[in-house]
């Protein structure tokens, strides 16, 4: 498996996406996800946020990644779909990144719905407006051979009767999974159920582990959390972590593993990469 890590671990830390470029070359570490911006923003400009902007070159920005030795495991351009906002914003805001993710070098978009209940809409009504948001999108990403990745982030995705549907959206091997080991628990689920259930349609993971305070106040009352505010392997989440790697493994999942952490500036990120690679090995898990 590929270990990969998201920027978002350097938000707090005001990092620039090329520190993030160096700390993975500082770290053996040759994957990276990170957020898309779809315009300006007064903090990217100056160099405050870890994510990059649709306007920076692809190709451009490939070649500097190279340079450092590392590449896309996945974009993230999760506008929830499943609010009134969803057609407006969130549809043109993937399409958008379809081919600059190509020229990229970058196989995967990740996607998603909100966190809550949609206001003024019903369960069924935000179903059928995502099923038509989604079939727009894979037409295009099927065109560009761009994987669009459904993470399970939010109200419907760790649902997993809904998320099921979700996946069937589209009769495309292109519409997948981000499999989410810290949003599916935080949500009230078991996350080795829910890997056991989707394993045959994860496309990238999310690790992310939860603190016990976190899991005290909020288990089963949120649907997602932007990052875990432990070090994986700390929290209350890792044996679910660990059984959740053998079971992709025993599948022949040989796809990205993406740290979802609080980096806070290099040291809680670290102790991460060092549990995981730990665990793998313990797992008898090859690491590429």
């Amino acid at each position: 498996m590929k270990i990969s890590f998201h920027t978002d671990a350097f938000n707090s830390s005001y990092w620039n996406f090329e520190k993030c470029l160096q700390w993975a070359q500082a770290n053996d570490v040759h994957n990276i996800e990170c957020g898309v911006i779809d315009g300006v923003s007064w903090i990217h400009g100056l160099g405050y946020q870890p994510h990059v902007a649709l306007y920076e070159d692809p190709l451009l920005l490939r070649r500097k990644m190279e340079g450092y030795g590392v590449q896309f495991s996945q974009i993230d351009a999760a506008f929830p779909l499943s609010g009134k906002d969803g057609p407006a914003y969130g549809v043109p805001y993937v399409l958008k990144s379809i081919p600059w993710a190509k020229l990229a070098g970058c196989e995967r978009i990740a996607t998603t719905d909100g966190l809550h209940k949609p206001e003024g809409l019903s369960d069924d009504d935000a179903m059928d407006m995502m099923k038509f948001s989604y079939g727009q999108i894979i037409e295009v990403a099927q065109a560009y051979e761009i994987f669009i990745n459904i993470e399970v982030h939010g109200y419907f995705t760790t649902n997993p009767d809904m998320l099921e549907k979700m996946l069937a959206f589209c009769d495309s091997p292109y519409l997948r999974l981000n499999l989410d080991t810290g949003n599916s628990f935080i949500a009230g689920q078991d996350p080795v159920e829910f890997c056991e259930r989707f394993k045959d349609k994860v496309n990238h993971v999310h690790v992310k582990d939860v603190s016990e305070s976190l899991a005290a106040a909020v288990r089963g009352d949120q649907a997602g959390i932007a990052v875990s505010q432990c070090s994986i392997g700390q929290g209350v989440n890792a044996d679910n972590i660990k059984k959740v790697l053998t079971i992709l493994n025993d599948n022949g999942y040989d796809g990205v593993l993406s740290m979802e952490c609080e980096g806070a500036g290099g040291p809680m990120i670290e102790k991460s990469l060092a549990w995981l690679r730990s665990t793998l090995n313990e797992l008898n898990i090859p690491i590429e």
